[in-house]
C-alpha cells in the first residue's frame, strides 16, 4: 500500500473548485429546489462488449435484420424484453438507453485503452506524454463543482492479487498528468470519509502538505521545460488538497449522516474478500460519495483484464483469469461464455443497486437520480482484441437528464458510413447539453476523415 508522501511525490492530483455541494444545501435544509447538481457515473468494464449481447431478444424480423447489418435504427424499450443479463435493471427500462453504432477508432484498443477511451486520443502504452488532454469525466466535473471535483474508484490487479492502497488512475485532469484512483474499499472508505472517521488525520494531512508544498516550490526553481510543467501541477495541486480539507471539517456533519458501513473483511486491503463483495463496497462507497455532495462525477473501473474473478456463484472455488475468458477459456466445466456473462450479470446488479439507492434519496421535488447519468461500457471497444469499430454505452438517466434518450434501443449508422458517430461525439454531446459549448471533444477518426465524412460535434437526434 502506498503511503500519501510517496504518492504525492509520484503523482499529479487534480485540483479542483471547492464549494459547498449542491446536494448537501438540499438534504440540510429540506429545500424544494426544482434541480440539484448534475451527477455523472462512468463504469469502465474489460473485455468488450459485443454488439449482438445488447440486441433485445423480441426484436421483430425487420428490427433483427436491421441490427445484425449495423443500420441506423430506434426501437422503443417497453415494447421489448431486455437480454437476460440486463434483467437487474428492468425495472428501470424507462431511464434506460442501449446506444449501439459509435465508435473509438481514436483511442487505444486491443487489450486495454488506459486512459484514452476518456479522452478520445490515441495514448500510447500507458505514457504520460501521449494523455492530450483533460478526459471527459474530468471536464464534466468542471460543470457541476464539489470538493473532490472527481473520484476515481478501480479493481484491478495482477491476475492473482488485487491492488490496494491509492494508485495511478485511468482518467486526466489534464494534458501530461494522471489521476489517482482508490484501489480497495478500505482506502476508499478511509480516504473519502476521514474528516468524519479519523478529523485528527486531515491535521496531520495539512501539516504534511504544508512541508511538501515548501520543499516543492524550492525544487521547481532548479527546474526547467517539461519537468518545471510537471511539478507545477503538483504543488497546485498541494494547495487544492489542503483547500478541500478544509471544506471537508465543515461538513463533516452532514457527512457523518451518509457514511457506509464497511464489512470488516475489507480491512487491510481486503485479500480474502471476494470480487462481488469488494464491488458490493465500492458500489456502497460510490453512492455515498455521491449523497454526501463529496463529488458529483466518479468514474469507477469495475474490472480490467487483469482482475482477479473469484467467488463468483457457481465457480466459487475459482480462480478467474478475465484474460483467459477472452480466449475462450472455461472453468469447472463452465464455459467462457457463460462465466462472462454471469460476470456482467453481478456488474449490472450493481449499476441497479446505485440507481435504487438514488431514486430513493429526496432531492428537491424528486430524487438524487434525475439529476444522474450512468454510463456502463467497455473500455476497449467490442471485444477482447477489439478493433474499435463499436463502443456500446448501457445509459441509465433521471428525469431531469438533458439528452433525448431515455426508454429507446438506438442504433447509429456503422463506422465509417455517412452520419456515423464516434465517443467524441457522445462526449461532446454531454459536454454541450450540460453547459460546455465545445465545437467538438476529442480527435477525429482517420477512416472518416480520408473519407471526407462530416464528424464534427454533437449528435443533435440525443439532444434535448
Amino acid at each position: 500500500m502506498h503511503n500519501r508522501r510517496n504518492f504525492l511525490k509520484s503523482s499529479a492530483l487534480a485540483a479542483g473548485a471547492f464549494t459547498l455541494p449542491t446536494s448537501l444545501s438540499v438534504l440540510a435544509a429540506g429545500s424544494t429546489a426544482r434541480v440539484g447538481p448534475r451527477r455523472f457515473v462512468f463504469i469502465r468494464k474489460s473485455n468488450g462488449i459485443r454488439p449482438n449481447e445488447l440486441a433485445l431478444p423480441t426484436f421483430t424480423d425487420e428490427e433483427k435484420s436491421l441490427d445484425a447489418k449495423k443500420q441506423p435504427m430506434e426501437v422503443d424499450l417497453d415494447k421489448h424484453e431486455l437480454p437476460e443479463w440486463l434483467r437487474p435493471i428492468d425495472p428501470y427500462k424507462a431511464n434506460l438507453s442501449i446506444l449501439q453504432g459509435l465508435s473509438c477508432k481514436m483511442s487505444e484498443n486491443g487489450h486495454w485503452s488506459y486512459s484514452s477511451v476518456m479522452g478520445a486520443y490515441k495514448s500510447g502504452r500507458n505514457s504520460l506524454s501521449g494523455i492530450k488532454r483533460a478526459t471527459i469525466d474530468f471536464e464534466l466535473a468542471k460543470l457541476s463543482p464539489s470538493p473532490f471535483e472527481h473520484v476515481e474508484l478501480s479493481l484491478t490487479g495482477s491476475y492473482s492479487t488485487f491492488r490496494t492502497g491509492i494508485v495511478s488512475g485511468y482518467s486526466a485532469p489534464g494534458p501530461h498528468q494522471r489521476n489517482y484512483c482508490y484501489a480497495d474499499p478500505q482506502t476508499a472508505y478511509n480516504e473519502l470519509f476521514k474528516s468524519v472517521i479519523n478529523p485528527g488525520a486531515v491535521d496531520s494531512d495539512n501539516a504534511m502538505l504544508e512541508f511538501l508544498q515548501s520543499e516543492e516550490v524550492f525544487k521547481s526553481e532548479k527546474l526547467l521545460g517539461y519537468e518545471k510543467l510537471k511539478l507545477s501541477n503538483h504543488i497546485s495541486s498541494i494547495e487544492a488538497i489542503r483547500a478541500r480539507n478544509k471544506k471537508l471539517e465543515k461538513m463533516s456533519d452532514s457527512i457523518a449522516r451518509h457514511i457506509p458501513e464497511l464489512n470488516p473483511i475489507h480491512a487491510e486491503g481486503g485479500p480474502n474478500a471476494s470480487t462481488p463483495e469488494k464491488q458490493k463496497a465500492m458500489t456502497d462507497i460510490l453512492v455515498a460519495a455521491l449523497v454526501t455532495g463529496l463529488t458529483n462525477v466518479v468514474t469507477y473501473t469495475i474490472d480490467e483484464l487483469s482482475t482477479p474473478i473469484k467467488g463468483i456463484k457457481g465457480n466459487e472455488g475459482d480462480h478467474i483469469s478475465i484474460h483467459e475468458l477472452g480466449h475462450n477459456g472455461g472453468y469447472s466445466g463452465v464455459s467462457a461464455e457463460k462465466i462472462r456473462e454471469k460476470i456482467r450479470v453481478g456488474h449490472m446488479e450493481q449499476v441497479a443497486t446505485i440507481v435504487e439507492r438514488l431514486k430513493a434519496t429526496p432531492e428537491g421535488k424528486g430524487s438524487m437520480f434525475d439529476n444522474t447519468v450512468v454510463m456502463y461500457f467497455p473500455e476497449n471497444g467490442e471485444g477482447h482484441h477489439s478493433k474499435g469499430t463499436e463502443a456500446p454505452f448501457v445509459v441509465l438517466s433521471g428525469d431531469n437528464c438533458k439528452l433525448d434518450m431515455a426508454g429507446r434501443y438506438i442504433r447509429l449508422p456503422h463506422h465509417a458510413t455517412e452520419g456515423h458517430k464516434t465517443i467524441g461525439n457522445w462526449y461532446t454531446t454531454l459536454l454541450n447539453a450540460y453547459g460546455n459549448p465545445i465545437e467538438h471533444y476529442g480527435d477525429f477518426d482517420l477512416e472518416m476523415a480520408r473519407k471526407k465524412l462530416d464528424q464534427l460535434g454533437s449528435i443533435k437526434q440525443l439532444m434535448a
